[in-house]
Protein backbone atom coordinates (compact mmCIF):
# COMPACT_ATOMS: atom_id res chain seq x y z
CA UNK A 1 0.00 0.00 0.00
CA UNK A 2 1.36 3.71 -0.69
CA UNK A 3 1.04 6.45 1.60
CA UNK A 4 0.55 9.91 1.00
CA UNK A 5 2.96 12.72 2.75
CA UNK A 6 0.53 15.31 4.05
CA UNK A 7 2.84 18.27 3.32
CA UNK A 8 1.43 18.34 -0.22
CA UNK A 9 -2.24 19.03 0.65
CA UNK A 10 -3.78 22.17 -0.07
CA UNK A 11 -7.40 24.17 -0.18
CA UNK A 12 -8.92 26.41 -3.26
CA UNK A 13 -11.64 28.73 -2.00
CA UNK A 14 -13.76 29.95 -4.79
CA UNK A 15 -11.91 28.51 -7.50
CA UNK A 16 -8.79 31.36 -7.14
CA UNK A 17 -5.31 29.84 -6.23
CA UNK A 18 -4.22 27.91 -2.71
CA UNK A 19 -5.06 29.66 0.64
CA UNK A 20 -1.76 31.05 1.55
CA UNK A 21 -0.81 29.50 5.36
CA UNK A 22 -3.39 26.71 5.37
CA UNK A 23 -1.53 23.77 7.54
CA UNK A 24 -4.71 21.21 7.65
CA UNK A 25 -7.61 20.03 6.52
CA UNK A 26 -10.30 17.84 7.88
CA UNK A 27 -13.39 16.65 5.97
CA UNK A 28 -17.02 14.87 7.74
CA UNK A 29 -18.61 12.75 5.45
CA UNK A 30 -21.36 11.10 6.84
CA UNK A 31 -24.93 9.69 6.54
CA UNK A 32 -27.98 10.17 8.59
CA UNK A 33 -29.05 6.57 9.46
CA UNK A 34 -33.01 6.26 9.77
CA UNK A 35 -33.84 3.08 12.44
CA UNK A 36 -36.23 0.71 10.56
CA UNK A 37 -36.68 -1.95 13.90
CA UNK A 38 -39.92 -3.41 14.15
CA UNK A 39 -41.32 -5.98 15.71
CA UNK A 40 -40.07 -8.71 13.58
CA UNK A 41 -36.34 -7.06 14.49
CA UNK A 42 -35.73 -9.78 16.94
CA UNK A 43 -34.93 -7.42 19.84
CA UNK A 44 -31.57 -6.02 17.01
CA UNK A 45 -32.05 -2.60 16.01
CA UNK A 46 -31.90 -2.35 12.44
CA UNK A 47 -31.07 0.80 9.79
CA UNK A 48 -31.19 2.29 6.54
CA UNK A 49 -28.86 5.03 5.25
CA UNK A 50 -30.44 8.21 4.95
CA UNK A 51 -29.75 11.52 3.50
CA UNK A 52 -25.50 12.38 3.00
CA UNK A 53 -23.86 15.48 4.28
CA UNK A 54 -20.47 16.49 4.35
CA UNK A 55 -18.40 19.44 6.57
CA UNK A 56 -15.09 20.12 8.30
CA UNK A 57 -12.68 22.59 8.87
CA UNK A 58 -9.47 24.09 7.72
CA UNK A 59 -7.10 25.98 9.46
CA UNK A 60 -3.47 27.22 9.69
CA UNK A 61 -1.01 30.90 9.68
CA UNK A 62 -2.76 34.24 9.02
CA UNK A 63 -1.38 34.99 5.30
CA UNK A 64 -3.20 38.06 4.05
CA UNK A 65 -6.52 38.95 4.61
CA UNK A 66 -9.29 36.93 6.18
CA UNK A 67 -11.25 34.84 3.78
CA UNK A 68 -15.23 36.30 3.89
CA UNK A 69 -17.91 33.66 6.17
CA UNK A 70 -21.54 33.80 5.71
CA UNK A 71 -21.13 32.79 1.52
CA UNK A 72 -21.44 29.72 -0.86
CA UNK A 73 -18.32 28.83 -2.66
CA UNK A 74 -16.51 26.67 -4.54
CA UNK A 75 -14.22 24.38 -2.27
CA UNK A 76 -11.81 22.30 -3.42
CA UNK A 77 -9.29 20.09 -0.54
CA UNK A 78 -6.10 18.74 -2.15
CA UNK A 79 -4.78 15.48 -0.16
CA UNK A 80 -1.59 16.14 -2.33
CA UNK A 81 -1.21 17.62 -6.18
CA UNK A 82 -1.62 14.18 -7.59
CA UNK A 83 -4.56 13.78 -10.04
CA UNK A 84 -7.79 11.85 -7.93
CA UNK A 85 -6.48 13.05 -4.86
CA UNK A 86 -9.21 15.98 -4.12
CA UNK A 87 -12.38 16.33 -2.49
CA UNK A 88 -14.52 19.20 -4.00
CA UNK A 89 -18.06 21.11 -4.11
CA UNK A 90 -19.90 23.45 -3.07
CA UNK A 91 -19.95 25.02 0.74
CA UNK A 92 -21.07 27.22 3.11
CA UNK A 93 -17.74 29.14 4.96
CA UNK A 94 -19.85 29.15 7.90
CA UNK A 95 -17.36 30.09 11.00
CA UNK A 96 -14.11 31.75 11.43
CA UNK A 97 -11.52 31.34 14.38
CA UNK A 98 -8.57 33.68 14.96
CA UNK A 99 -6.11 32.47 17.53
CA UNK A 100 -3.76 34.59 18.78
CA UNK A 101 -1.35 34.45 21.55
CA UNK A 102 1.83 36.59 23.02
CA UNK A 103 3.96 33.67 22.51
CA UNK A 104 2.53 32.42 19.02
CA UNK A 105 1.50 32.89 15.57
CA UNK A 106 -1.80 34.15 14.46
CA UNK A 107 -3.93 31.50 12.93
CA UNK A 108 -7.09 31.21 11.21
CA UNK A 109 -9.58 28.00 11.27
CA UNK A 110 -12.44 28.18 9.32
CA UNK A 111 -15.49 25.70 9.44
CA UNK A 112 -17.33 24.96 6.35
CA UNK A 113 -20.81 22.91 5.74
CA UNK A 114 -21.14 21.65 1.96
CA UNK A 115 -24.45 22.21 0.00
CA UNK A 116 -24.95 19.37 -2.58
CA UNK A 117 -23.20 16.99 -3.51
CA UNK A 118 -19.21 16.26 -2.97
CA UNK A 119 -16.91 15.51 -5.92
CA UNK A 120 -14.92 11.89 -3.86
CA UNK A 121 -11.24 11.68 -4.34
CA UNK A 122 -10.34 8.86 -6.90
CA UNK A 123 -7.13 7.33 -6.07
Amino acid sequence: MSHIAGKGGYVIVASTTAVAGIRSWTLDLTYDMLETTDFGSSGDKEYIAGLRGWSGTFEGFKDGVPLTTGATVSLALYESSAGGQVWSGQAFLNGIHPNVAVDGIVTYAYDYTGTGSISLATS
